[in-house]
């Protein structure tokens, strides 16, 4: 027996869509505590904005990468303590800019995350305080978590 599944709906994210509008590429309530939402990348700081001043969500939480054939995409997830729910940005990325507007003026957290994707992936955040390699020595040719990064020789490696 089929059942059809209906679209869920959320008053978050219905109010994102009303002040967006086509800003938003896609919205999905992946549970009745769990939001989704897909942007381009150049509309992160103000739905990130409207998201923390308006919405009342008011921890970032993670940041995180995906680098896909044709594009990258940034994933937040940002966390409101008093609506007790969680929503996923994810933003689209150029891969060859490689560029999003940072939100560490929104929330000091960002700071080491967006660090660690520039330091693995290479994304430069734009309006970041201190953006440099957290992880690897500043003259680390490339990013490791691209895909088309190539592993050469392991200069700390020594046979016998």
């Amino acid at each position: 027996m089929t059942e059809n599944k209906q679209e869920l709906t959320h008053e978050v994210l219905e109010e994102l869509k009303s002040e967006f509008g086509d800003k938003i590429v896609e919205a999905e309530v992946k549970r009745k505590t769990r939001l989704r939402i897909k942007i381009n990348g150049e509309n992160v700081f103000d739905i990130a904005d409207y998201l923390k001043n308006k919405l009342d969500f008011d921890h970032l939480s993670s940041i995180a990468s995906v680098d896909y054939p044709e594009t990258f995409e940034v994933v937040y997830h940002i966390w409101s303590y008093p609506r007790k729910i969680l929503i996923q940005v994810n933003a689209l990325v150029d891969k060859e800019s490689a560029r999003i507007k940072s939100l560490t003026p929104l929330w000091k957290s960002a700071d080491w995350h967006e660090r660690e994707v520039y330091d693995m992936m290479g994304i430069i955040f734009e309006g970041h305080p201190n953006l440099k390699r957290i992880f690897l020595p500043e003259d680390f040719k490339g990013y490791p978590l691209r895909k088309d990064f190539k592993i050469g020789p392991k200069p700390w490696y020594k046979e016998d």
